[in-house]
This record gives structure tokens, C-alpha cells and sequence, in this order.
């Protein structure tokens, strides 16, 4: 599918940078597993590079649908910064976004998402449809993916996998 906003160059700093930055989310994410949650992690990085936001899925410990890892760190980032308006901001998460966190996205005008791992399910920025690009959306998304994804995906099916076992 082709994208109206081509992802930016990664050159071996760019890579060095989003890499350690996904370790962060993976961290994030191992945490949101041992507390019940579905593992994944978020982080919001400024245009310097700095630390706005992170954020771990905490919908079973919240009680809350829409308690997802990108939510989460989406409206820490902004309250931080004082302006909802995050177009200058990097995303890392460790699974490709649901239709809900990509709509949350564009309506932040993100300018860049990094994601690790494709969700075939539900992924709404590439794998299952693409929200971003869609014609519902008026702000167009720079996407970088697969970084760490072999990392990101199986944290995600050794969580699961415990999961399966506990409950037989």
C-alpha cells in the first residue's frame, strides 16, 4: 500500500537511537505483562530526543478499555508539553497500533510512529488496514516498522503462551 508520508531515512544513528529506544518500550511492556496486562510499552520522545512520556497497557489493572500503552503515554506527552498538538514527537511502541491508537495518532498529529512487531489481528497503521492513509484522515504519518521486531513479537507469544497454559 503506498504512503502519502514516506517513512524518514534510517541511517546507522537513526537505527542506534530508535533501537534503544524500543529496549525502553520493551521494558515497559515486561512490566505491563507481570502485572496481568497484555505486554506492550510506550514511550514519547521530543524533538531533541528527550523523554516526554512512557507508558504500559494497564487496561485489566484500570478497568479501562481505552487504557492502552499509546493512549497513555499520547496524553502524558501532552499534558506535559501543554499542547495536544505532538508533531514533533516520536512514538515508540512494541506492537503495531489498534484502530483506536492509530485514530489517537492522527488526531495528535504524531510525526513519526515507530512500532515493533506487526499485529495481524488488529493492526490498523499497515498489517490489517491503514488508518493513517485512509480517507478518514486528514494527517498523514510517517511510519518506521520492524524495529526490534523479533524481540517485541516474541514477548508477546511467550506472554500468551504462559496465559494458555495457567488456564488449562
Amino acid at each position: 500500500m503506498p504512503y502519502s508520508v514516506p517513512p524518514p531515512e534510517t541511517s546507522d544513528a537513526a537505527y542506534l537511537t530508535h533501537r534503544r529506544w524500543m529496549l525502553r518500550a520493551l521494558e515497559l511492556a515486561e512490566a505491563a505483562g507481570t502485572a496481568g496486562d497484555v505486554p506492550v510499552g510506550a514511550v514519547v520522545v521530543g524533538p531533541d530526543h528527550q523523554l516526554l512520556a512512557e507508558a504500559a497497557n494497564r487496561r485489566e489493572q484500570d478497568a479501562d478499555p481505552t487504557a492502552h500503552a499509546e493512549i497513555l503515554a499520547l496524553r502524558q506527552a501532552g499534558q506535559r508539553l501543554g499542547n495536544w498538538h505532538l508533531n514533533e514527537c516520536i512514538l515508540y511502541v512494541t506492537l503495531e497500533p489498534c484502530p483506536m491508537c492509530a485514530g489517537a495518532l492522527g488526531l495528535a498529529r504524531l510525526g513519526l510512529l515507530v512500532y515493533g512487531a506487526s499485529d495481524p489481528k488488529t493492526g490498523a497503521v499497515r498489517s490489517v488496514i491503514n488508518l493513517p492513509d485512509g480517507p478518514c484522515s486528514y494527517h498523514r504519518l510517517a511510519v518506521i516498522d520492524g524495529i526490534l521486531a523479533g524481540s517485541c513479537r516474541e514477548q508477546l507469544q511467550t506472554w500468551f503462551a504462559q496465559r494458555r497454559r495457567a488456564r488449562s
